[in-house]
């Protein structure tokens, strides 16, 4: 007789002192993976949290979810190299599926079966993003997103519409955690590497307890640190904006000499200052585009940090956390 197999799927979320909304995240996650065939585990990774987890998920009771561990890292890193431990850390003895969402509820637990659904619909060969279809933050962070948005479509050449809530399957997987970007952004990293995607409109939820700790200079960072994996395709297109405006400088120059030696149009004073303008403007160009090139070719020769190689040197210790469920009994015999 064949042994029938179930899918293994772990969750991992990036927790800084908010173990309060992660237990309720815990317990939604539980009701939603109920009845669903598959084995659910969950990793939570403790990004320097200075509260301890003890007392907010002791006496945890649930029922679907088979283990939940805390993986506790030597010091603060940020969400996004959070998750790159935790994919590498996986990666060693990879799960069938990765599920990547926040821990304050934003992220709905709801939607993971759509995710996981849409995971498996293309044989393991996707991974799976959340597409925002609807943002729940205030006026000021909508138009800060629009913004960012704008941006990254000029620097990079394509919007972007999608976070960290998504499902990698173990081929993927595999692949993600060879790629150096993913230290800076996990989404980008994503892109970057052209590993094949698709994603599900799901809404932005809210948070469960308390205020987010990003602030504006956080936030800020975060959006550069998205547009720092496409650094390449933003250097040439700088460089062929600093070209084109070379290129103007050059030809205004042209026309100003045109103007001074060849009409009567030209004013005392006028095309000596102009002529000096441009002058500048141009030599400026010219210096930025071959500072541009050189750190561009450095950046490229440079040895790069590799996830699965480097990021175990960011993990202390990983702490299994006692369930209590009717099947397992007190908290401990799990």
């Amino acid at each position: 007789m064949t042994k029938i197999t179930r899918e293994t799927v772990t969750v991992i979320m990036p927790v800084l002192d908010d173990w309060t909304s992660c237990r309720g995240v815990l317990s939604e996650l539980d009701r939603t993976f109920s009845g669903r065939e598959g084995r659910y585990r969950v990793l939570l990774v403790d990004d320097g949290s200075r509260e301890p987890f003890e007392e907010a998920l002791g006496d945890l009771s649930l029922d679907s979810i088979e283990t939940v561990e805390v993986l506790r890292l030597t010091r603060n890193l940020g969400h996004q190299r959070a998750i790159a431990v935790a994919l590498s850390h996986l990666a060693e003895d990879p799960p069938d599926r990765v599920v990547v969402m926040d821990a304050d509820g934003e992220d709905e637990p709801r939607d993971v079966p759509r995710l996981l659904d849409r995971a498996k619909e293309s044989g393991g060969e996707e991974i799976v993003f959340a597409e925002r279809a609807r943002r729940t933050e205030g006026a000021l962070f909508r138009v800060s997103y629009v913004l960012f948005r704008f941006v990254h479509r000029l620097l990079v050449g394509h919007g972007v519409r999608v976070g960290n809530f998504s499902v990698v399957p173990r081929r993927r997987l595999r692949s993600l955690v060879t790629v150096s970007e993913l230290w800076s952004h996990y989404a980008a990293a994503v892109f970057v590497s052209r590993q094949p995607r698709s994603s599900v409109p799901c809404a932005r939820g809210h948070r469960i307890d308390g205020r987010s700790r990003m602030n504006f200079v956080g936030l800020v960072m975060h959006g550069l640190s998205a547009i720092s994996v496409f650094s390449d395709i933003v250097g040439v297109r700088l460089l062929i904006a600093t070209g084109l405006l070379g290129g103007l400088a050059a030809g205004g120059m042209l026309a100003v000499l045109g103007i001074w030696l060849f009409s009567d149009l030209a004013l005392p004073g006028w095309s000596s200052i102009f002529l000096g303008v441009l002058l500048i403007v141009l030599l400026q160009s010219v210096l930025f585009a071959f500072s541009l090139t050189f750190t561009i070719l450095n950046r490229r020769s440079a040895r790069g940090f590799i996830p699965s190689r480097d990021c175990r040197h960011f993990i202390d210790e990983k702490i299994r956390v006692p369930l209590r469920t009717a099947e397992r009994g007190a908290p401990g015999t799990s």
